[in-house]
This record gives C-alpha cells, sequence and structure tokens, in this order.
C-alpha cells in the first residue's frame, strides 16, 4: 500500500514520522514523506520517498515574525503570533499537500500541523486517512491545552473550556486556507466545528505519539483518539560519532548534554555565555550541540556539536539541558537521564511540567528567566541527587517496553486488507 506521510513544522515535527516511516516501510509498504526540502536527505537515507512541501522553517523562525513568536513564549499571545505567521503560508502548504498526493496515495497519515488541509484532500480524493499527533491537542478536562503555557490548572470544567479555547483559534489559524482549498477541490463550504461533527461521526482515527506512561490517555477523550507510544527518529544501522566526539568521552566522567535544537534565539552570543558560566559553577564537562541558533560555548571541558543522533548520545550523558519539545524531551526518557529542561514556547511548558511530575527532573528553568546560576543549580541537582537518575531508568524501562508504532501498522493493515 502506498502511504504518505504530510507533516510540517521543525526537526521535532519531522524526525518521529522519518522513523515511524521506516517502520511502515519494514512491513512492505511504500511510503513517503510530504514535507519541508530541508528534511530531504533524513528522509531518503531512511528509505523513504520524499514529496515537498513549501516553506523553509529554519529561516521562518529566525525571521522578526518567528522572534515575536519566541518571545511570546506560550499562552494566548503565542497562539496570536502563530496565527498571523501561519496565514502567510497555509494556502501554499495545501497546495503542496494536494499535489504530493496526486503522485499516488492509498492512505494519508496526519500530523496535526497538515490534518485540517490534508483532511479536505482526503475528502475529495476519497482516501482514508487518519491523525498521526505529537502533542496531546483535543480538549479536556484533566489537563490545560498543551500551549496554555502554565502548569496550573483550572479544575476539571475550566480546562475543557480553556481546551476549546484553544481549538478555536487553530480554527481560525487554518480556516481561510481550508476554505479556500474546499472551493478549489469542488467540496460542499463547511464551518470548522462543522468539520469536527463530521469527523466524529465518522470516528476519524487519531493515534498520538508520545507514552501513556508519560501523558496517560485522558478518560474524556473520544474512543477513536488513541495514545499509542513514541515513533523514535531513525538512526541509520552505520553510523559512528566523530572521533572528536568519542575521543571527548573517553576522556573524562559522563558530561552533561546542552542543545536547544530547532530553537532560534535572537542573540545566541549571550546564551552561549550563559551556558559557559552555567557549566563552570557547576564543575562539568559537557556536549553542547550548536542547533539552529549556532550556539558557541569556548571552554576546554566542553565539545561542540553538530547534529548527532539523541538515541546514540544521551545514554552517554549525566543529564541533558533542552528546550523541552516534544521529540527530545521524548529522547531524554527513553534514555533514562536526568533533565533540566528549559521551556520558551508554545508546547514546552507542558513537557517541562510532565518531567518535573514524573520525578526526572529537579524543575524547569524557562529560558525568559535563564541565568548562569540557576542553571548551575538545575545541573547539579540533576547530576548528585540520585533519586532523579533512579526515576528516569524507571520511566525509561516503562517506555523501552512499549512499541508506539504497532497501532499505526495495525491501521495500515486493516485499510490495506479493505
Amino acid at each position: 500500500m502506498r502511504i504518505l506521510i504530510a507533516t510540517a513544522g521543525s526537526q521535532g515535527d519531522v524526525a518521529p514520522y522519518i522513523g515511524l516511516g521506516r517502520r511502515l516501510a519494514q512491513a512492505g509498504h511504500e511510503v513517503s514523506l510530504a514535507t519541508h526540502t530541508t528534511f530531504e536527505t533524513a528522509a531518503r537515507h531512511a528509505g523513504l520517498g520524499f514529496r515537498a512541501l513549501p516553506v523553509d522553517p529554519r529561516s521562518e523562525l529566525a525571521s522578526d515574525r518567528g522572534q515575536r513568536l519566541l518571545r511570546a513564549g506560550a499562552g494566548p499571545l503565542a497562539v496570536a503570533e502563530l496565527l498571523r505567521m501561519g496565514r502567510r503560508f497555509m494556502p501554499a502548504l495545501g497546495r503542496g499537500i494536494l499535489e504530493a498526493v496526486r503522485h499516488g496515495t492509498d492512505l494519508l497519515l496526519l500530523a496535526a500541523t497538515t490534518a485540517p488541509l490534508g483532511q479536505a484532500v482526503a475528502e475529495a480524493h476519497d482516501l482514508p486517512s487518519a491523525g498521526v499527533f505529537l502533542q496531546p491537542l483535543y480538549p479536556t478536562g484533566e489537563f490545560l491545552p498543551v500551549v496554555a503555557g502554565t502548569s496550573a490548572s483550572l479544575g476539571r470544567r475550566g480546562n475543557l473550556l480553556a481546551g476549546h479555547t484553544a481549538q478555536l483559534a487553530v480554527d481560525r489559524l487554518f480556516a481561510p486556507a481550508v476554505r479556500d482549498l474546499r472551493r478549489q477541490l469542488g467540496l460542499p463550504a463547511r464551518t470548522a466545528a462543522g468539520l469536527r461533527r463530521r469527523h466524529a461521526r465518522q470516528a476519524w482515527p487519531v493515534l498520538h505519539g508520545f507514552s501513556p506512561s508519560v501523558v496517560p490517555r485522558p478518560a474524556d477523550w473520544a474512543p477513536s483518539a488513541r495514545v499509542s507510544g513514541y515513533w523514535w527518529p531513525h538512526t541509520p544501522a552505520d553510523w559512528q560519532p566523530p572521533a572528536q566526539l568519542a575521543d571527548f568521552l573517553r576522556a573524562g566522567p559522563p558530561p552533561v548534554y546542552v542543545g536547544f535544537g530547532s530553537l532560534v534565539v535572537a542573540d545566541p552570543g549571550r546564551l552561549g555565555e550563559v551556558i559557559t558560566a552555567a557549566l563552570r559553577t557547576a564543575r562539568l564537562r559537557a556536549v553542547v550541540q550548536r542547533g539552529w541558533s549556532g550556539l558557541s560555548v569556548e571552554s576546554r571541558d566542553v565539545l561542540v556539536v553538530d547534529e548527532v543522533p539523541h538515541a546514540w548520545l544521551f545514554p552517554r550523558m549525566a543529564a541533558v539541558v533542552h528546550h523541552a519539545g516534544a521529540g527530545t524531551t521524548a529522547a531524554g526518557l527513553r534514555a533514562g537521564v536526568p533533565a533540566v529542561p528549559v521551556p520558551a514556547q508554545l508546547d514546552a511548558t507542558f513537557w517541562a511540567t510532565r518531567l518535573t511530575a514524573l520525578g526526572v527532573s529537579p524543575g524547569p528553568v524557562p529560558l525568559r528567566r535563564l541565568s548562569a546560576e540557576r542553571l548551575a543549580v538545575g545541573l547539579r541537582r540533576a547530576v548528585d541527587e540520585p533519586a532523579y537518575r533512579v526515576r528516569a531508568r524507571e520511566v525509561a524501562d516503562r517506555i523501552g517496553a512499549e512499541d508506539g508504532a504497532a497501532d499505526v501498522l495495525e491501521l495500515a493493515a486493516r485499510i490495506s486488507a479493505g
């Protein structure tokens, strides 16, 4: 069966789907990934076909619009910035998904960033489709929306109301592009609420690529929404670490990792200075990943690296400092190492709160309040207090027993069988 996975966003919005696509291909399906050209090489190295979608996410995040989103952090202001940022390229994204499907598709799997547009394309082509989401986006009374930017609870009714409010904001983001795409495809006009009711009646399946050990499935979700488990990024079997990295790891005790992935900060030089001072104060060796911000740290006890598979690197670390993106959070949990999250925007506060609640972190150090002293204190606690590592290993054992791709494989097999 020809399966197309469509996703849009940064590294953390794409890498899990490359791993998922690899699993589907190993099961005998012909799998292609539709996303930004930035990720074409990674997709092809995993043995997947590739179909290009518009927009360069790194350039967008580095632009004035992207920096306004970073300054907004999370909550209503961040959602408003996301609306302004997203509306510019949503029509082109819809056209890109339509073109990708025309190359031959039997099943369309849609990330949250492509679902409203992809559902219209699937409807027009009478294609089976399903959601494959990386965050718990459906409204629930059990916790606030992932973009709320706070770990507080408003109670079941308040949380649920906030969830529906966030859903309305997402509808506003996609509405103009979905309306135009449906008109182009000759589909009847429908409101976002009408489309949701239609999908609910059809029990449109949504499989979530995070562990139920990290976020248990909310009891008030529809039966068609499942929490499947993580979809792990693909690491080539022949991958070997650079000699400089292997030598650095052998030269002393396990270092800590510091990296902010696809986060693009306005002043990477200042962030590098804070990290340098924190590591010096905490008296720790470190591997620092440049990431999309181009971080640089000058110290004989620090090695600065480009992209290294987290599945290989993190188990060799004493602790990990990261921006609390969904994918990096998952990689740290899988490795069984303590974490010091530095949440900056959108869903990062949600994942940082989960790490703390799981007992694998002494607590977040938000980017807007980041200082060398705060980071050093968090690092020393994560490294020195055994309870965090013990708990991290317990969570890793539970996650290791799960097979997040199994639900997706079963869905594909069922659809393929007719």
